[in-house]
């Protein structure tokens, strides 16, 4: 086996919970059909005009699923970070699922990308993948429905705290580094919004804004706030 196979199959095993449940033919099968992909920043990883892409599994980097709008506004779904698989870029794969979903790279991002065709084979041969790809695609979808939730029925205010919260848990840090043009993309609002409640939570004492990001002061505060306290 080259070092080559044996990463696919180390970065396979540890992606996918489904991996044990599958036979030693299947196994070959999905490594064989494993090709690295690198996107560079600002890349389109998939759109709804473009052939289906394949199953990606995120090495490193960060994508974005978003709706786009005849007029050109966004409203950005859900993020992928390393580690986490992007499923709805093989939508082709899920008889049921048809959505016009645009997939971007925020950053640099290196994934493992499995053809559409092996997967679609490997869920009508094995159940386990098949309910893999299922409750994926319904995680997906819950994602997606609770950022409608907040961008049609949550104030600005409870939507920044919420925002920062989450980002909070992601690094285990005290700072979002991220601009208020790149906030407002990923809250599905407007640049001009976020910067009047960052400013008016800046003036509360619960943040502090620098430039090109912002320190939380009072985290208990915005987590009572994004809990609608």
């Amino acid at each position: 086996m080259s070092e080559t196979t044996k990463e696919h199959r180390d970065c396979l095993a540890k992606g996918f919970p489904f991996w044990n449940d599958l036979t030693p033919d299947e196994q070959d099968m999905l490594c064989r059909y494993t090709r690295p992909v690198h996107y560079a920043k600002g890349a389109r990883v998939h759109s709804p005009l473009e052939s289906c892409v394949g199953i990606l599994l995120l090495r490193s980097g960060q994508l974005r699923a978003y709706l786009l709008s005849e007029d050109g506004r966004d409203v950005t779904l859900y993020r992928l970070f390393g580690g986490e698989v992007c499923i709805l870029s093989a939508s082709c794969v899920m008889d049921s699922v048809n959505i016009d979903l645009y997939i971007d790279a925020e950053e640099d991002t290196e994934a493992y990308c499995i053809s559409a065709g092996v997967f679609r084979r490997l869920m009508q041969q094995n159940v386990h993948v098949r309910c893999y790809a299922y409750q994926m695609t319904a995680e997906r979808f819950s994602d997606s429905m609770w950022t409608m939730q907040q961008v049609l029925f949550m104030s600005a205010d409870r939507r920044l705290a919420i925002f920062l919260t989450d980002e909070l848990a992601k690094t285990s840090g005290d700072e979002v580094r991220m601009t208020h043009d790149q906030m407002a993309k990923y809250m599905g609002s407007a640049r001009e919004v976020v910067s009047r409640m960052l400013k008016y939570f800046a003036q509360e004492g619960w943040v502090r804004l620098f430039r090109g990001g912002v320190q939380v002061l009072d985290r208990k505060k915005l987590q009572q706030l994004a809990r609608g306290e």
